[in-house]
């Protein structure tokens, strides 16, 4: 097949424009008597908005011409066109193993804890490889747990083990659900997981966008789906089965117990071993399971579990992440400013990214951007408060909104502590729900510039899922944050016409923007206690939907090499 890159159409393209693109960039008329009859795919599909009015998509297609001497096509087209645009198309393609020949006796299934998109992938490549792995997540399957997140919304009573942070699909389930990556991935992972998602439900557009995009709604299907592949596979996925702790011998995992905190009996679809038999039943309370393979993908918001396993002797370590607030603009605003007036009925909902190394050596940039979206409430612990970005496939919501946050490293932290970045985390969130009065604290820029509690929204209506109070979040961050915030949405304003708006809303606190530690692990993906796989965001080794997935796969991958003959 060929491959070829920085194709253009205009934003009103059609299959058959884009067809007689490809046709003039690889010379067919000009080369062959009879044009080969050929078919294309979509790689990657973005948008060049900088020389507006004039606004294109830029496509990286693969072709593949459909006769039995495609190669010789192929060798003749490339022969004969020179532009550095066209080339052999060899991209690596990920493909899982089906039914592994495993080792007689086999009968310890792996254990996964957590069942966000590390957990999903991990499960599911696992269980298509005959491992009938089981997953056990602590919060509800994701029908309960969208009733239960919509009754915090509204009352603000939270659940401890069923809320925006935990349950099933993980914390990506309630957010914009966002597809890109800043992995360099070379081995296939990043596509297929892609496809992945489109093939339980995801729009099709998210195989090749350059800003991949599900939306929270879409988002709960697809882990639905996912969910019943690995069932349908001979693997299981358990709710409501909370992890009190590993269990080592001699530097190795033999088991785990797990809680059941269902209230019922929950029947095996296959049988888990224990100590000197098997188990068919997950009984009402503590459980204990024997394992060889115990797959940490417990997310970045387990606090007492990170605790429990620095207790238990797992090696752990400190490490950077960001803080900030969320910032609410008129999605028009940021539209106007990015594509210029009169595509709003072609073009989706415009993102943006912002950057910043401020005057008192901060980094300030933006996180998890959702155009025409939602800031919520994203707590998951009474007395302590933190805020998210979450959309719906349709970014329907008047506004856009962003995290912009700053920098946090080791010299923030009050001591060497592995957990001294989680105990930040902590302080900050206990002061935002001091400032709140329980509800999520807002003030106009304005207002947060001179630090004045504000007393009304103006111009922009307010987008949250959650109640709120007006506050001063001047209160809750650290003053040298705070200025570097200040300072860089003055900046933003240069760039971006009106995103330093007196009335644009601030929200805080923002503060769960990947793991404050680290669970170390070696070549094999192993932590000190061998068995034990830390992976995904939790971890330390992810920061979003798109990456904890690929690190679910690697480690899954790893366990798979174990047991193949």
């Amino acid at each position: 097949m060929i491959k070829i890159s920085q194709l253009k159409t205009d934003v009103n393209y059609t299959d058959d424009i884009l067809k007689k693109k490809i046709e003039k960039e690889l010379s067919l008329k000009h080369i062959f008597k009879n044009v080969p009859d050929f078919s294309y795919k979509i790689l990657r599909r973005s948008i060049d908005a900088r020389k507006k009015p004039d606004i294109f998509y830029v496509f990286t297609v693969c072709v593949d011409f459909n006769n039995a001497d495609s190669k010789d096509v192929d060798s003749i087209i490339l022969k004969k066109c020179k532009s550095k645009n066209i080339s052999k198309y060899d991209d690596a393609e990920y493909k899982p193993r089906l039914d592994v020949d495993l080792p007689d006796g086999f009968r310890k299934r792996p254990v996964i804890i957590g069942e966000g998109p590390c957990g999903l992938f991990a499960g599911l490549i696992l269980a298509m490889a005959g491992l009938k792995p089981v997953i056990f997540e602590r919060g509800d399957k994701v029908e309960n747990r969208v009733e239960k997140v919509n009754d915090f919304w509204l009352t603000g009573s939270i659940d401890d083990n069923t809320n925006v942070q935990y349950g099933e699909g993980g914390a990506g389930t309630f957010s914009d659900g966002k597809l890109n990556t800043l992995v360099k991935d070379k081995s296939g992972k990043n596509r297929f997981v892609l496809e992945t998602f489109v093939k339980y439900g995801a729009n099709s557009q998210c195989a090749y966008d350059a800003y991949p995009h599900v939306g929270t709604d879409v988002l709960r299907d697809v882990v639905t789906n996912i969910r019943n592949e690995i069932n349908r596979l001979n693997g299981q996925v358990i709710h409501l089965c909370k992890m009190t702790e590993p269990v080592m011998k001699n530097g190795k995992i033999v088991g785990v117990y797990v809680d059941n905190l269902s209230g019922e009996e929950i029947k095996l679809t296959h049988e888990l071993a224990s100590d000197d038999s098997y188990i068919d039943t997950i009984k009402c309370g503590l459980n204990y399971i024997s394992t060889d393979d115990l797959v940490l993908s417990i997310g970045h918001s387990a606090r007492d579990t990170f605790e429990m396993l620095y207790d238990k002797g797992i090696f752990i370590e400190q490490k950077n992440f960001a803080v900030g607030i969320r910032i609410q603009h008129k999605q028009s605003t940021i539209d106007d400013s990015r594509y210029g007036k009169g595509h709003e009925d072609v073009l989706p909902p415009s993102p943006y990214k912002v950057t910043n190394h401020t005057s008192n050596a901060r980094d300030v940039f933006s996180f998890c951007m959702c155009p025409g979206g939602y800031v919520v409430n994203a707590s998951s612990k009474n007395g302590y408060l933190c805020v998210n970005g979450m959309s719906y496939s349709d970014r329907a919501s008047e506004n856009a909104n962003s995290a912009l946050i700053c920098a946090i490293d080791r010299n923030d932290f009050e001591s060497d502590h592995p957990l001294a970045g989680m105990r930040l985390q902590e302080e900050l969130e206990k002061k935002a729900y001091e400032e709140g009065k329980g509800k999520i604290p807002v003030q106009l820029f304005s207002d947060y510039k001179n630090s004045v509690k504000s007393d009304k929204f103006k111009s922009i209506n307010p987008m949250f899922k959650g109640n709120t109070e007006f506050a001063n979040i001047r209160n809750i961050l650290p003053d040298s944050i705070n200025k570097a915030i200040i300072e860089s949405i003055d900046k933003f304003g240069y760039t971006i016409e009106g995103f330093d708006d007196d009335d644009a809303i601030i929200a805080a606190v923002e503060s769960r923007t990947s793991s404050p530690v680290r669970i170390k692990r070696d070549e094999n993906l192993e932590s000190n206690i061998k068995g034990l796989y830390p992976c995904g965001e939790g971890a330390g080794y992810a920061g979003g939907i798109m990456s904890a997935a690929m690190d679910g796969i690697r480690v899954a991958d790893k366990i798979i090499d174990k047991y193949s003959r």
